[in-house]
């Protein structure tokens, strides 16, 4: 019987984080759970897919953290084998006018956004099995350029450039890179500090007249990171109901 592919997903407690590490079980993945302070949500997302019959595991590190990001990699290979797919999910969203940005939110945002995912590719450069595939995290919010998001909106934009790049440094290595850009999603992320009326406008603004869902999001990182995508590389998919 040949051993399952291994997942690695970043900030996968909870939200879309959590829709994708279940999607990808589902798929045939042994799963690897990164959480920063969410052990109790991570512990019962791996009891719930053991249950399942799937292998799975959670892994504390924050991806800010160069030395807790490379143990966290080693940690995986240990317990389950050579990471194939590794998913950058972990984020932060903090909207607030730039003027009004503080330098601890400034460095917060992108630390965890922009460095986590620069730590988490420069690892995986020396660790992901050839043939692998890397997904890392946008969001719609770039091209809607709505006041209070500039912060934020420019720790994605680097996370866009640095996965374009990094897809052309892999030459020869047979691993896709690519973005996910979500438009609005229903998880505490998106949802905290916003009223019902903010929800219901975000919600009617795309064409398809709702929020998105994080299994929404799981079923494009499923494509991805499968044998149908495999000539996929190097680019950003906007899923976010036509919004933009």
């Amino acid at each position: 019987m040949t051993p399952p592919k291994i997942a690695l997903v970043t900030g996968a407690s909870r939200g879309i984080g959590a829709a994708i590490a279940q999607q990808l079980a589902s798929d045939g993945f042994a799963v690897a759970i990164n959480y920063a302070h969410s052990q109790a949500e991570a512990d019962a997302l791996v009891a719930v897919l053991h249950d399942q019959g799937h292998q799975a595991m959670a892994v504390q590190a924050d991806v800010a953290d160069a030395a807790q990001v490379r143990a966290m990699f080693e940690a995986v290979e240990s317990a389950l084998g050579r990471v194939d797919v590794l998913v950058n999910n972990a984020g932060i969203l903090k909207p607030a006018p730039l003027a009004d940005t503080s330098d601890a939110l400034f460095d917060q945002t992108f630390n965890t956004n922009t460095r986590g995912t620069f730590n988490t590719l420069r690892e995986a450069a020396q660790r992901l099995n050839d043939g692998g595939r890397i997904v890392n995290f946008s969001s719609t919010a770039l091209v809607l350029k709505l006041p209070g998001y500039a912060i934020y909106n420019a720790s994605k934009a680097a996370v866009e450039a640095l996965t374009q790049v990094f897809a052309k440094e892999l030459r020869g290595r047979n691993i896709t890179v690519n973005v996910v850009a979500p438009g609005p999603v229903a998880t505490g992320l998106f949802l905290n500090g916003k009223t019902p009326e903010q929800i219901a406008t975000f919600a009617k603004m795309p064409p398809l007249e709702r929020l998105g869902q994080p299994e929404d999001i799981a079923q494009v990182v499923s494509f991805l990171v499968g044998p149908q995508a495999g000539w996929v590389n190097g680019q950003v998919l906007r899923a976010n109901g036509g919004l933009a």
